[in-house]
């Protein structure tokens, strides 16, 4: 066996200089791992022979069954079939997010046998109990209109917690059961509460995969890769910081009057093949899509995570998407559909960003004055034109051959600018 030098055992590599690894391994027995471990119980009466041999099998049938409905309706039927004086049945399970208790499976299905007051009782209390109606004096409505003669009630516990709660009951007869079915109801609920709580988490678990599926994909597969590390460890929370970033804001000149007149499906469409060849050269300079707007894209350089080389990749990004959006203005012009030229402004400054919401909902955000500055430079910019801030322009230390310029801006009047013009 080989250790690593952190004290693990990697199994998958072995030392032949071990003597205990050289010679031969005699295996006398198996026994499949997915089957059931310990022998059929025989020699018992029938009727707690098969209530063993179900109690042993339990656990592998509720993990077997992925459909929780089905979960349910196979927990309330092995219960009723092995518990003679059952006659009747429920499970009521709580719901996650409401904490209500909800009717999950009933035997019959079209009136179920429940009685408020006693569902409240089992959970309140904790306990299972037999009830019968034999010598009571005030006996609820709900009970006589479903005429419960005896039932039996148990929580469906769970670390302490109550899941739900499992009742069967007899409508002819005021004594149907005994002390060992009421055990045997307990045991079985026991398992149950184990295999809810297994679904929950696994419906919880889904529920986080999407939203981080959705969360993830504003971020570049670079980015990707360290934001799952963080969520995996617990660190990717709500929260936010300042720093320096880039910001890139594009837009598709022309697009409303291009998009008049054509029918939604040709839009998106034309939306699609755009922004699809324009995010793959965003996330291929470790940018991140802030959000869609209309036919405009905001991006950030140098965020969620610090990266001193933002300003530049940005400006990459920039004259890439420009390649990006003449190669599908080609293949569009060559189909015979509508095309737009793309204006992209771009300027450095401060930012807040970070993750805003609830853990199981978290929402990627930029905020400041840099981002609407990004905007009046996206406006200035003409088809087939990179309109830089002076900010950003400076940061280049003259690596860029650009030509000075102003841009009117509505609020504040004209304002320097630096443009490359990628298209001639």
């Amino acid at each position: 066996m080989a250790y690593r030098t952190d004290g693990l055992i990697d199994v998958m590599q072995s030392n032949p200089s071990s003597p205990a690894e050289t010679g031969p391994i005699k295996i006398t027995d198996s026994v499949s791992a997915a089957q059931r471990a310990l022998p059929p119980v025989t020699g018992l009466a029938d009727d707690a022979t098969a209530r063993l041999n179900l109690l042993y099998d339990l656990p592998l049938q509720f993990a077997a069954e992925r459909d929780e409905k089905a979960l349910y309706s196979l927990i309330l039927n092995r219960v009723v079939d092995l518990i003679p004086g059952a006659l009747r049945g429920a499970l009521l399970i709580f719901e996650p997010a409401s904490g209500k208790l909800a009717l999950r499976a009933s035997i019959p299905a079209d009136n179920p046998p429940i009685s408020r007051t006693l569902i409240k009782r089992a959970v309140s209390e904790g306990n299972g109990f037999i009830w019968s109606s034999e010598g009571e004096q005030d006996i609820t409505k709900s009970i006589q209109r479903m005429g419960i003669r005896t039932g039996m009630y148990v929580p469906l516990l769970w670390q302490g917690n109550p899941m739900g709660v499992l009742c069967v009951d007899n409508p002819e007869r005021p004594s149907a059961f005994s002390k060992e079915d009421l055990q045997f109801l307990v045991s079985v609920a026991h398992y149950a509460a184990a295999a809810v709580a297994n679904q929950h988490l696994q419906v919880s678990l889904a529920q986080k995969n999407k939203t981080m599926e959705h969360l993830l994909a504003n971020f570049s597969p670079k980015l990707r890769s360290t934001l799952l590390q963080k969520a995996q460890e617990g660190k990717l929370k709500p929260g936010g910081q300042k720093s320096q970033v880039t910001i890139l804001l594009s837009d598709l000149r022309g697009f409303t009057r291009v998009s008049t007149g054509l029918p939604a499906e040709a839009v998106v469409e034309m939306l699609n093949d755009y922004f699809s060849a324009l995010v793959e050269v965003v996330f291929q300079y470790d940018g991140t899509v802030d959000k869609f707007m209309g036919d405009a894209i905001l991006a950030v350089f140098g965020s969620p995570e610090i990266d001193p080389d933002h300003s530049m990749k940005a400006v990459r990004a920039a004259i890439g998407m420009q390649a990006a959006a003449e190669r599908v203005n080609t293949r569009r012009k060559e189909a015979g559909l509508p095309y737009c030229e793309l204006g992209i402004g771009l300027h450095t400054g401060e930012v807040l960003h970070g993750f805003i919401g609830a853990e199981e909902r978290l929402e990627y955000t930029v905020i400041g004055d840099t981002v609407n500055k990004a905007s009046r430079y996206c406006d200035g910019a003409k088809g087939g034109e990179i309109v830089f801030s002076p900010e950003l322009f400076g940061v280049l230390n003259g690596t860029l051959q650009a030509t000075s310029s102003v841009i009117q801006t509505k609020h504040e009047g004209d304002q320097k600018a630096w443009v490359l013009k990628c298209k001639t």
